[in-house]
């Protein structure tokens, strides 16, 4: 099969050196110049992933048109701020029959319409596509430590397909028929990872970020109810599986982002730290605080999450408030 990965960050390198490995011949998009150099010079991605060392079996590009002709797997792993555009430029060269695997978690927002992940793609390039989501951190899953993860599609047919594409004897892939709660689920677990990282930032302890967990999961539950999604998927591998991962794990971005707003840092500051990589919970908090403004859901961690990020108030009175309300 002929496969490619749109995006080179950390987890779309992870995933193209994953399918490379199993013998595959992999393209893999970079939208920097030094990126694709990199991999294809080196056999390393230094930016995003620079303790892997990368297949010989992956090649990677520039030229987005040369990444997608003729694929039959395309992975996207483009941040959501920019998924619509690129999938825009995607289109004019995408054969109909391939199909797509997203992994991009988040939630857009356009003029009070919501839309996933795999709903972009979908309108965008008029192809089948698969959701991927779970506890999986790149930096473990390039090193070969045990994962596992969940896919889910509208189109059933397709899972087989892409479980035996991406499995491993370390990488667990779990067929699933809930691609709506698994895209709502990794977009909210980001959310509430930044708090956390506020409360580990304050040296609040433990029960407090147990608290703040808790209730990440029950909104969660709250807004994939209303998207349609099943409750059994809220208590799984890409519901509280990918959760637990998120608010706890040293590799967060998003717990990483409140962490450092404890420290006082700007977001132009934190980007910087961040050497490029995109932390999904901020976009996803706003676009998460006006879902629940138009449809009245009962979200009390985004909207102080919302107002720490966007309105600046003050953190220890967000947690407060928070905690008063558990």
């Amino acid at each position: 099969m002929r496969i490619a990965t749109i995006g080179a960050g950390g987890w779309g390198t992870t995933l193209a050196n994953l399918v490379a490995e199993k013998g595959f011949e992999v393209t893999i998009w970079a939208f920097e110049k030094d990126v694709a150099d990199d991999i294809n010079n080196n056999n390393m991605n230094s930016r995003f992933l620079p303790d892997s060392k990368l297949s010989k079996n992956l090649r990677s590009t520039n030229d987005l048109k040369e990444a997608v002709s003729n694929k039959d797997i395309i992975i996207t792993a483009i941040p959501s701020p920019f998924l619509r555009d690129i999938a825009k430029k995607m289109a004019e060269h995408i054969d109909r029959n391939t199909i797509v695997i997203s992994v991009t978690k988040g939630l857009e927002e356009v003029n009070g319409k919501f839309k996933r992940m795999s709903e972009i793609l979908e309108e965008e390039l008029n192809v089948k596509v698969v959701a991927l989501s779970g506890p999986n951190h790149a930096e473990e899953v390039s090193r070969k430590a045990p994962s596992a993860t969940v896919i889910a599609s509208e189109h059933q047919d397709i899972l087989p397909k892409v479980k035996k594409v991406l499995e491993t004897d370390y990488f667990k892939v779990y067929p699933h028929d809930d691609p709506r709660g698994i895209e709502i689920c990794g977009a909210i677990k980001n959310i509430t990872a930044i708090a956390v990282g506020v409360c580990a930032g304050l040296n609040l302890g433990d029960n407090a970020k147990a608290s703040i967990i808790t209730l990440g999961l029950t909104e969660m539950s709250r807004v994939g109810r209303h998207f349609g999604a099943k409750r059994a998927t809220f208590y799984g591998l890409a519901g509280v599986g990918d959760l637990v991962a998120t608010c706890t794990s040293e590799y967060s971005r998003n717990r990483f982002v409140g962490m450092k707003l404890v420290e006082g840092k700007s977001f132009d500051e934190i980007k910087e730290e961040m050497h490029g990589m995109v932390a999904e919970g901020i976009k996803t908090t706003k676009s998460v605080y006006y879902l629940a403004k138009k449809e009245k859901l009962d979200l009390p961690l985004t909207n102080q999450v919302y107002k720490v990020l966007y309105e600046k108030k003050e953190l220890k009175k967000a947690i407060k408030d928070l905690i008063t309300l558990i």
